[in-house]
């Protein structure tokens, strides 16, 4: 009867806030993890605590949260309450530390949002957030045993992180930030969502004295990840605001912009140069042919003169015909002289008009480019939970991408929204022909969210590449729907900067 309460589906309807906002996004992947010991068809022992996805079928929590496992290995239900859906799910312990205080779950029957762990240093004084499913809540507002198995967005509490401490022998992160039982296991995250620590323990409060925050440090989880093999996703650059990394990306955007027009510009100016440069060689050496041409005219006409004039005086020796032949041999190089002054080159020199080879490049927006391989910008690129990993395209004439994925016009640059059937993730990507610039701005979004942009997505009809101008409006339009239902912001941007493939 426990197994089925744990496992039940329970249909309620809820949503998280209308934003896309990072702990939000973040907190999609929380989850509360419930341990039932039954003996005897009957309760012996019950805990919760929380936990955190570090893959879509598994999530780290506290070893302590699991405990009850270890107590009656044979007779302990682990639940998975995701923080958003109408259902419950049975976990199992894979792996267990406990001297860092750490285990991972396995469950099957859902794929959950990840989150990535933040490898990068984090400053004293610096913004943290807890999140988790703390007890004291939930004695305050839960009704009935149901109640720790109903999918509910995690809380949220925020302070500021401390400093790094030695917790016996293991390394934690002492934090500001208001936890209580039930938050352990839930995660530590810096203000991009990313997890820095695993909320473990609190300090013990006597007349008045302040509370902080343990969290096993992200060194420790790194470890034990490590050493259960079990891959994560990790990104060390620092947090920035999107909005303040948008601001910076459009001008760098337009900066490329600008770049691309300068360089076809000095393309048409060098062309232009080069092109002065050999009509000047290209006229004088018209000029010194044509004067070629005059100077051997006159010196045939020079010996036609003396051949004449030899004519006659053979004539004059009444040597006839040797005269005679005399006298067709000079009229003979007049005729040659007339005809070598009348070929002379006129000096009037064109060349002819630049070919595709040889004139500047116009940006073709339509044009295909070919395979390129395209490397991330980390200057005007923010990352919170997504690989940077160089990406491969084949850029096909009228925004045809890989053969196969049809974008559509937006000015002289060509998107297309991505909205998957699985993936809690809608993508945004976008291709510029004249600075080769490719990004991928990703919107981490709700279920609810998701299945709002899903409908909206069924409406397009444009799966494959296509030619038709009328299609791709229609795309453009379309996508434009998608889009106006997104939140303003993305969580993430990834601009990459693409080169011509090897």
């Amino acid at each position: 009867m426990v197994r089925l309460l744990i496992l039940a589906a329970v249909l309620i309807g809820w949503a998280l806030p209308a934003r896309a906002d990072d702990i939000s996004a973040s907190a999609r992947g929380v989850v509360r993890v419930v341990t039932i010991a039954v003996v005897d068809e009957k309760v012996v022992d019950f805990g919760h605590g929380s936990g955190f996805a570090v893959a879509p079928n598994r999530v780290v929590t506290n070893a302590h949260v699991v405990e009850l496992a270890a107590r009656y290995p044979d007779n302990v239900v682990v639940g998975i309450v995701p923080s958003e859906g109408d259902k419950s799910y049975e976990g199992k312990v894979i792996a267990l530390d406990a001297a860092r205080d750490l285990a991972l779950i396995e469950f099957k029957g859902v794929n959950l949002p990840t989150l990535a762990l933040y490898t990068g240093p984090v400053d004293e004084g610096g913004s943290v957030t807890a999140l988790g499913y703390p007890g004291n809540v939930d004695i305050a507002t839960a009704r009935s045993a149901a109640d720790y198995i109903r999918p509910l967005s995690p809380v949220r509490s925020e302070g500021v992180f401390s400093g790094r401490r030695t917790l016996t022998d293991i390394e934690v992160l002492l934090h500001t930030a208001s936890i209580a039982r039930g938050n352990s296991g839930g995660p530590l995250l810096d203000p991009c969502g990313r997890v820095v620590g695993v909320n473990s323990a609190l300090t013990k409060s006597e007349e008045g004295d302040s509370s902080f925050g343990f969290a096993i440090a992200d060194t420790e989880l790194a470890a034990f990840l490590r050493e259960a093999k079990q891959p994560y996703a990790a990104v060390g650059v620092s947090c920035t605001s999107i909005a303040d990394r948008l601001r910076q990306d459009s001008d760098a955007d337009a900066r490329a912009a600008a770049d691309a027009q300068n360089a076809k510009l000095d393309a048409a100016g060098k062309l232009s140069a080069e092109r002065e440069q050999a009509l000047v060689k290209a006229r004088a050496d018209a000029l010194r042919s044509s004067e070629n041409f005059m100077a051997i005219a006159a010196v045939l006409l020079v010996l036609g003169t003396l051949t004449v004039g030899g004519a006659g005086l053979l004539e004059l020796r009444n040597e006839r015909r040797g005269a005679i032949w005399a006298a067709v041999g000079g009229g003979t190089l007049f005729v040659a002289a007339v005809i070598v002054f009348l070929l002379r080159p006129s000096g009037e020199v064109t060349l002819p008009e630049p070919t595709a080879t040889t004139a500047p490049v116009a940006v073709n927006s339509e044009a295909a480019l070919g395979k390129m391989v395209c490397t991330a910008v980390p200057e005007r690129s923010r990352v919170t939970v997504s690989s940077t990993e160089p990406v491969a395209i084949d850029w096909g004439a009228a925004g045809c991408m890989n053969t196969r994925t049809q974008y559509a016009e937006n000015g002289s640059k060509w998107d297309r929204i991505l909205v998957p059937a699985e993936e809690q993730t809608v993508s945004i990507l976008q291709f510029d022909p004249a600075t080769r610039i490719y990004s991928n701005s990703r919107y981490l979004l709700s279920a609810a969210q998701m299945d709002a942009a899903r409908k909206i997505r069924t409406q397009v009809t444009l799966k494959s590449c296509s030619s038709d101008i009328a299609a791709r409006a229609n795309l453009s339009t379309q996508q434009a729907a998608i889009r106006a239902a997104l939140p303003p912001y993305p969580n993430e941007k990834i601009v990459y900067s693409c080169k011509a493939a090897d």
